[in-house]
């Protein structure tokens, strides 16, 4: 009977002598034979349909360790229950990449968006869609480093931080606005995914899909306090009534740039 050294089967079916060697270690695919003076490892022409079947389901994504117990019980349900299962795991990836994919095209938008020069120092009147806040309720002032609420905010929600990134903002009540005070925040928030649970210690807040009335401007929360000022002399010139408290977030900041003359910073107001 033929036999193979493991150099040739590694050639053969193109596989890392190192892969062949692990396989060996955990019992999945053994030599047929070893040289007990040598340590030469030996395989039989006999093997391959088992290494090509190892080879099929590993490329299936299939864990080593659910494809060593099927060769050890090979039979027809053994094989159709471990396709299902991995099916079941491929669509559920396919699920998460998805989710992944429209996380990334939200991101680009957003970038892309806040991005624009000529949108900057302009009072707009925007319709916005409805989201739903997480809000941790805490008096912030301007001058405040942000990281020590966000770190608090990510533990109170058990919320990963990367979920943070672009999504993290501040809010001033109504009645501070109404008293033309600026420098003080009085909750820190983050946006929702769709996906996210909504079981928290914390508040949430919807906001409703309607027509806001936004600033953007360069620079954070520290430079933010004039801007209100223009939005609230805005308001006034049209009669309007502030309806919410104050929405801040900054879209563009050292997170993604070195240069703060490229932070950009949107208020958003809602007011009839």
């Amino acid at each position: 009977m033929s036999t193979f050294l493991i150099g040739e089967i590694s050639k053969l079916f193109q596989i890392d002598i190192r892969t062949l060697r692990y396989y060996d270690t955990i019992d999945l695919f053994k030599p047929a034979s070893v040289d007990a003076s040598t340590g030469y490892r030996y395989y039989s022409i006999d093997q391959f349909e088992q290494l090509n079947t190892i080879l099929y389901l590993k490329a299936l994504n299939i864990p080593l360790k659910d494809i060593k117990s099927f060769l050890e019980h090979r039979d027809i349900e053994g094989i159709l229950d471990l396709l299902q299962k991995q099916q079941q795991r491929t669509e559920e990836k396919i699920r998460q990449f998805e989710r992944i994919r429209q996380k990334i095209e939200s991101r680009i938008h957003q970038i892309e968006d806040a991005s624009r020069q000529e949108e900057l120092y302009k009072i707009r009147e925007v319709e916005l869609p409805e989201r739903t806040l997480l809000v941790l309720k805490q008096n912030i002032h301007k001058s405040d480093n942000l990281e020590m609420p966000i770190r608090l905010l990510e533990n109170l929600t058990k919320m990963n931080s990367t979920i943070f990134l672009g999504k993290v903002g501040l809010s001033i009540s109504r009645e501070r606005l109404l008293q033309e005070k600026f420098d003080e925040y009085d909750s820190i928030f983050v946006t929702l995914e769709q996906e996210a649970p909504k079981e928290f210690g914390t508040d949430l807040k919807v906001l409703p899909k309607d027509t806001y009335i936004t600033l953007r401007f360069v620079g954070t929360h520290q430079d933010a306090s004039p801007y209100y000022q223009q939005l609230m002399d805005y308001i006034r010139q049209k009669n309007g009534q502030l309806i919410e408290d104050a929405i801040e977030i900054t879209y563009i900041d050292y997170g993604l740039t070195r240069d703060p003359a490229k932070f950009v910073t949107e208020i958003q107001l809602l007011a009839k």
